[in-house]
């Protein structure tokens, strides 16, 4: 199990790092990706559109900021189902990445470009990851080459929660 480590993108990126990910929709302004030094940019795990424009990041919203993005996650909230099945398909897909990344030994480094270090999607990210890995503890999945729907996988998870 890797370390997962939180990092503003606008650091100077230093070998413990590891594999730097950055999580956030949008480039960092001002950034280029040379400066940047990001292994992998998943913004598909970031908040939506819409979350993030209501969030703004005002520490008043932030209990209910994590809370609607910890749903996201899950996809369990009414955005995320009304959205197309690439864009959940696309979210799935780098869910599963950062999750075999943060299953090895090497580092990870959750990059974010907010002012904020305490309240930004890359801590409820990470908090979402550390739960997950906490409700089944030394359980290794068998990864298997069928893929399951959206529809499929909520209602593995309902069967589940049962």
């Amino acid at each position: 199990m890797s370390v997962m480590r939180l990092k503003r993108v606008y650091e100077d990126a230093s070998p413990e790092d590891g594999t730097r990910v950055l999580v956030d929709r949008l480039w960092p302004r001002g950034l280029t990706r040379e400066a940047a030094k990001v292994d992998l940019w998943l913004k598909d795990l970031a908040p939506s559109d819409k979350l993030r424009h209501w969030f703004n990041h005002d520490p008043e919203r932030w209990p209910e900021f994590r809370k609607r993005y910890r749903a996201e996650l899950a996809e369990e909230s009414e955005d995320t189902k009304s959205e197309d099945l690439k864009s959940e398909d696309t979210k799935s897909k780098e869910l599963e990445t950062l999750r075999r990344l943060a299953a090895g030994n090497k580092p990870v480094t959750l990059l974010f470009a907010a002012k904020d270090s305490e309240r930004n999607n890359a801590v409820v990210l990470r908090e979402w990851l550390s739960a997950r890995r906490r409700e089944s503890p030394g359980v290794k999945k068998k990864i298997t080459t069928k893929r399951r729907s959206g529809a499929q996988l909520r209602r593995a998870r309902t069967i589940k929660q049962s």
